[in-house]
Formats: C-alpha cells, structure tokens, sequence
C-alpha cells in the first residue's frame, strides 16, 4: 500500500512540475488557457463531481438505507444533459466574449450587477472553506491508514501535496491530475465489482440473500420515504448545476462544439465509477445477512472492511490511492475556485482589480488551503455539518441566477441579487437549526430542497414583479445560441 501510494505522489508531483512550466499568466492559472480537450474535461468533470464519497459514504449509503441511495446518482443521465446543452455552451461562449475567469463573473456580466457577482463570490467562499475542510479530514484519515503517521500530520501532508500541485501548476495541473485520478477511480472500481460479484455468488444470489432478510431494502424506495428518495432526486438532479468546482471547468474546453459529445462521455464515466458504489453497499449487506461478515460498527467501513478481506492487497491498495485521489481532486478544485473568488471576484465587486492577479492567486489558495485544513483539525461532527451546508449553499445561491438566468431574458438583477441572498440566509439558518437539534423536519424533508426550492421561487417572483434590464448584445447572442 505504501508503494502504490509513493508512485501516485510521484505521477501527481511530476504533473505539478509540467504544468507549473506552461502556467504564466491568470488565465494559464485559473482557465488552463481555454485549451483543455473534451476527453480530459469529461474525466476532470467525473473525478471532481464523485469525490471521496463514491469509495467511502457512498457504499455505506447503501449498506444502510439500500436502493433509495440510487437516488443520489439517479439523476446523472438528465444532469449531464442538462449541463452540456443548458449550461455548458452559453458559459464557454460567454468567457470568451468577455474574457472571464470565475462562476460570479458570468453572473455580474449576466446582470451587470457587481453587487450579484460580490455576494455569489461570497456564498461560495463560506461554502468552499467548510466543503474543503470535510475533505481534507477524509484525505487525511486515508493516509493515516496507509502510513500509521497519525490524523494530525496526515492532514497537513495531505493539504500540502495538493496544495503544492495547485499553487504551482493552478488548474492545469489540477485538470490533468484530475485526468489520472479519474482514470485511477474507474480501473479501480471495476475491479472491486467484480470480486464483490464473486464475493456475493453474483447478483441473482445476493438479491435473494438479501430480499428473504430485508424486504425493504430492496424496494423502490430502499429504507427512504418516497419523499426523502424524490428528494434526494431533486437536489442532486438540479443541484449540481450550482456547484463551481465542476461548472467552472466549462470555461476551459478547446472546442464547445464538442459539447454534443458530453452527456456520453460523462455518463459512460460516471457508470463504471459508480460500479464500486452500488457493488460494495450490496456485497457487504449481503455477507453481513449470511452471517459471513460482523456487522460492520459504522457504514463508512464498508469499503475498508471488503477490500481488506475479500480482495488482493495491491488491488485494495489501488483503491484508498484512489481515494485519496478522488478526495485530491476536488480539493484542488475547491482551491481553485475560491482563490479566483478572492483574486477576482471580490476586487471586482468593491470597485478595483487585482494588479497581479497570478501570484495573488497563489497566495490565497495557500491561505484557503491553510485555514480548511486548521477547521479539520476541530471536531467531526463540525466538519461534517460544514460539508453538508456547503453543498447546499451552492446549490440554493447558484443554480437559480447562473442556470436559468442564463436561459431566461425575463431574469432581473434584483431577482438575482434576491435568490443569492435567499438561499445564503435559508441555507445557513436551516442547517444551523438543525445541527443544534432546535428544530427539526418532517420525514423525507431535507434543508437542502427547502432552501433551493425557496431561492428559485424568490427568483421568479422577484424577476415578474420587475421589468427585465436590456440585455447587452454579447449577453442576447449567446441566450440564443
């Protein structure tokens, strides 16, 4: 395991030197010059949407609630459909027009509205310190269980190496990282679905074995209510045309032409990725029904507990460097991303503009990096809310005013500003309440669906109430293309 973990830092370290030669300007540095290719864009794409969670939440998703966890990655299809053609050609086209380098950037140049594109830069900076710090603590938690260092330590290595490939290279070298994380991710998962298909008897076995114990877990809604499943569908359908660490990389295809070619190429990635997901859950609660396997002490065990005990050591070592890989690339994402906002995005809206935007932006994804990894160290139950409320921030700020506002010329600035402002205060007081346990849902309700349910309702009444702005002729051109 300690070799195979030594190689992938060496390959990581060797495309940090690459990139940081071909990076040299803001736009090398946050944009990878606008020359990344469909194939390197769709893996990138793939390795950050999935995370640490397909290797480690996932799995024990499924261990425990069964098939209403399917409805989490259900929605994939639709997604990349909805990204490519909604979402992905007008971003492209509209950063070439105007030159711009963030996600809050197209919102002020959609609104001419500074003001939108400072409070957007602000939703996501809130969003992006607690999501880092949830993954920085996975990334360390990983190489503790390769190198026995630790969790402290582990923590700051791991914030270290990504921090170094990502300061240097910026998302060129984050994109094709991404490229070996996600090619990593896929060979891996494949493999461990097929010792859990043996492990299991294949899936006719494992389906009766697991149908005569737990009905429900099964069924069409696995152990969920129809309305947590539904729910689940919904924000993580529409949800992820909010999150930055992934929309954001739109801006750097070669040829939106291409694009056509997207929902396939994501969508065949996502499925192999996901065969770990769904294989493991099932393998597991299987084995633990035959009596085969103790039941497991926590749910993110699953993956650890399978491969450590049904699987070759050098494929079970493949899999926590892809873990650490996965978890490697949205980190470095997330750096990114938040480095532009405070590089950028912030200067904007208060009026001035950055003179040295590249050095700058090295400098603050240090600070980023610095301070995610400080939270980590805090308690997990903290870190584990920070992660939830940042997924939802983007979600509930972003999708309204970038997604359709992008597809609406009925879309007000005040809408906007409205909807941005909504989800902010929605989110982080739903997730509040309900981290202090001074409130709580009914079954099936999710604070994530109330506050992006809100922030898009806001939107549109806001929008009707007022009349539309003229649109700039770049901004009409590119609604309409």
């Amino acid at each position: 395991m300690i070799g195979v973990a030594i190689l992938y830092f060496a390959g990581v370290a060797a495309i940090s030197v690459w990139a940081a030669r071909r990076t040299r300007t803001a736009g090398d540095f946050f944009l990878a010059g606008q020359g990344i290719g469909l194939w390197a864009l769709a893996i990138a794409a793939m390795a950050a949407t999935l995370s640490g969670f397909i290797f480690v939440g996932g799995p024990g998703l499924v261990y425990t609630i069964g098939m209403g966890a399917v409805f989490i990655v259900m929605p994939a299809t639709i997604t990349n459909s909805m990204t490519a053609w909604v979402l992905a050609k007008r971003l492209r086209l509209l950063g070439e027009a105007r030159g711009l380098l963030t996600i809050p950037d197209a919102i002020g140049a959609r609104y001419r509205s500074r003001l939108a594109q400072g409070l957007a830069a602000v939703a996501m900076l809130i969003a992006i310190v607690g999501y880092m710090a949830t993954n920085i603590l996975a990334l360390g938690l990983v190489i503790d269980a390769i190198f026995g260092i630790g969790l402290a330590p582990s923590i700051w290595i791991g914030m270290l190496v990504t921090l170094a490939y990502t300061a240097s290279g910026g998302i060129l070298a984050g994109i094709y990282t991404d490229l070996l994380q996600g090619a990593l991710m896929a060979v891996a998962s494949a493999l461990v679905f097929i010792y859990a298909l043996q492990a299991g008897g294949g899936m006719t076995a494992m389906s009766a074995t697991v149908l005569a114990a737990d009905p429900a877990f099964l069924g069409p809604w696995g152990k969920l209510t129809p309305l947590a499943a539904l729910s689940f569908f919904f924000v993580f359908g529409l949800g992820v045309l909010g999150q930055p660490h992934v929309v954001h990389k739109f801006y750097m295809l070669r040829d939106p032409r291409r694009l056509r070619w997207y929902p396939l190429l994501m969508t065949l990635a996502l499925v192999v990725t996901l065969l770990l997901f769904f294989g493991v859950g099932l393998v597991t609660k299987t084995l633990v029904v035959r009596g085969e396997l103790a039941p497991l002490t926590t749910p993110d065990a699953a993956t650890p507990t399978f491969l450590l005990g049904y699987t070759p050591l050098l494929l079970a070592a493949l899999v926590f460097s892809g873990v650490a890989a996965a978890i490697m690339s949205t980190v470095n994402s997330f750096m990114n991303v938040g480095a532009a906002a405070l590089t950028h995005d912030l200067p904007v809206a208060l009026g001035f503009r950055v003179r040295n935007e590249l050095r700058w932006g090295r400098i603050w994804t240090a600070v980023i990096a610095v301070v995610a990894a400080a939270i980590a160290q805090v308690s997990g139950t903290l870190v584990a809310f920070l992660g939830i409320f940042g997924w939802g921030l983007f979600a509930s700020t972003l999708v309204p005013a970038l997604a359709i506002g992008l597809n609406w010329r009925g879309a007000t600035r005040a809408g906007a500003i409205a909807s941005i402002a909504t989800g902010l205060v929605t989110t982080l007081g739903l997730e509040t309440l309900a981290y202090l346990k001074w409130f709580t849902f009914p079954s099936g309700v999710t604070a994530t669906a109330v506050a992006l349910v809100t922030s898009i309702l806001v939107f549109f009444i806001v929008s009707f109430a007022g009349k539309p702005e003229p649109l700039d002729e770049d901004i009409a051109l590119v609604m309409t293309s």
